[in-house]
């Protein structure tokens, strides 16, 4: 799959298209993470994939894994982003939170548009800015949140073994976590790339708000 302006339109109408889900948020802790569309880069085979060491141009998103220091939730896979400041909207917050934690800069200008916003077992309500951001050289890690980061081609997430679904006791619903490499992001995370790849990828009606998160994400 090619980064290329034929797929930045294809995900700016799908988007522009697409039906928004909006809980109730009341009483809940409100965030923003940014879901954005780079280059794949030269791939260092830092989630499992060897790669050739040329600049590709395949689409690919930024993920981070957070500090191994971090209060809450060391070490795990994540999407930049964080708590929605007062008076801020979720895609000021994603711009802000990108320059905070892997230093790129982005502007309204690429922003591509909204996905569902997804409730966590913890009491946030996270809502998803999906953004473009061309070849983005020189990102680099805010070493007080994040350890590393990682660019993963879109194509990753289109592996017939994803999602990855898994019973839960107590829960009608299982949890949903999407494989990369031979590791694994759970949700919320994957929850968010999978309505990513459905939406914006394939085109497909899919809500996510129903799945359920590991028992480690609830806290």
């Amino acid at each position: 799959m090619q980064r290329d302006d034929e797929f930045r339109q294809q995900v700016a109408a799908r988007l522009a298209g697409w039906d928004l889900h909006a809980p109730d948020e009341t009483g809940l802790k409100r965030a923003a993470v940014a879901l954005v569309i780079t280059d794949a880069g030269p791939g260092t085979g830092l989630w499992g994939l060897q790669r050739s060491g040329h600049w590709s141009t395949e689409a690919a998103l930024i993920l981070t894994r957070r500090a191994a220091h971090m209060r809450r939730h060391a070490g795990q896979w994540a999407l930049p982003g964080g708590r929605i400041d007062e008076g801020e909207t979720p895609e000021q917050t994603a711009l802000r939170e990108l320059s905070e934690e892997v230093d790129l800069q982005l502007s309204e200008a690429d922003i591509l548009g909204r996905l569902d916003t997804f409730i966590t077992r913890s009491g946030f309500a996270i809502t998803p800015v999906v953004l473009w951001a061309g070849a983005a050289r020189g990102i680099k890690p805010n070493p007080v949140e994040v350890a590393s980061i990682h660019r993963i081609p879109v194509q990753e997430f289109m592996r017939s073994d994803a999602p990855m679904l898994e019973a839960l006791e107590g829960s009608e619903h299982p949890v949903l976590k999407m494989p990369v490499g031979d590791n694994w992001i759970a949700a919320p995370t994957a929850a968010l790339l999978y309505q990513f790849r459905e939406v914006c990828v394939l085109g497909r009606d899919t809500r996510v708000a129903h799945f359920e998160q590991p028992v480690f994400a609830w806290k």
